[in-house]
């Protein structure tokens, strides 16, 4: 990775911005839309601060100086940070970036991921967040508990993200029969790129606990996997999967 993605929460901080112009406006207003305090002193205390000035070298310097991270608009090779395009789902916020290598691709792609999301994405997770304590009550071993998220979360599952649902779906799922899915899926690689994945079997590879392969399939592709998943080499046999264990066999051509 060329950069550490983090969330900074700025509610009630301040953030210096300085310039004038469509784009010192467009990083006020997200600032604003974070909950954050824009200044346009430079010697405000402050943790952020975006610059659009026309010469920005000299305000970025001193700002920098006082250990205060940078985004310069258009020059990433001053930025401390860069901004990525936001897609917001009520509190599912994705992000996508580049790094500031352009802005437009990470544009693109995030309207074409406005496509897949439902609208109602965010009531899920509000929805999730609320059942915290039932879903511990339910599931008091946290393994089990997340199995059996995963499960309920994946392709086809019971609340699974890319599926519009009723606001009481969650209610209706921890009404359910209790226990994680269990089970194992295979496929065969189209290639060693990890971008002609599917959407299927890419989500089959987040939701794995166990990722059996062909020695031949990339790193690039198992890291596609989460990275508590355990990973084996594909022996002659597949073993059956403990109860409540998802396992993904990935043979390649």
């Amino acid at each position: 990775m060329h950069s550490l993605p983090l969330f900074h929460r700025i509610t009630g901080k301040t953030v210096i911005v300085l310039g004038e112009g469509d784009a010192a406006e467009a990083k006020r207003r997200l600032v604003e839309r974070a909950g954050g305090l824009v200044s346009n002193d430079p010697d405000a205390a402050a943790q952020l601060a975006f610059v659009a000035n026309a010469q920005p070298e000299p305000a970025a310097t001193l700002l920098k100086a006082r250990g205060i991270l940078v985004n310069v608009v258009d020059r990433p090779e001053l930025c401390d940070f860069t901004v990525p395009s936001l897609l917001e789902r009520g509190p599912v916020l994705v992000a996508v970036g580049t790094g500031g290598v352009s802005a437009g691709l990470a544009k693109a792609l995030r309207i074409g991921l406005e496509a897949l999301l439902p609208a109602r994405l965010g009531g899920l997770a509000q929805a999730l967040g609320e059942a915290r304590a039932r879903l511990r009550e339910r599931w008091p071993d946290a393994a089990v508990r997340r199995r059996a998220l995963d499960a309920a979360l994946s392709a086809g599952g019971p609340l699974d993200p890319l599926v519009e649902h009723p606001a009481d779906a969650v209610e209706r799922w921890l009404g359910g029969t209790p226990g994680g899915a269990s089970g194992i899926t295979e496929f065969t690689l189209a290639s060693g790129d990890p971008d002609d994945l599917t959407l299927r079997q890419a989500r089959l590879l987040l939701g794995a606990d166990v990722v059996m392969h062909d020695a031949s399939v990339p790193e690039a592709i198992l890291n596609r996997a989460r990275a508590d998943a355990v990973r084996q080499a594909l022996d002659a046999a597949v073993p059956a999967p403990a109860p409540g264990t998802s396992v993904v066999v990935i043979r390649s051509r």
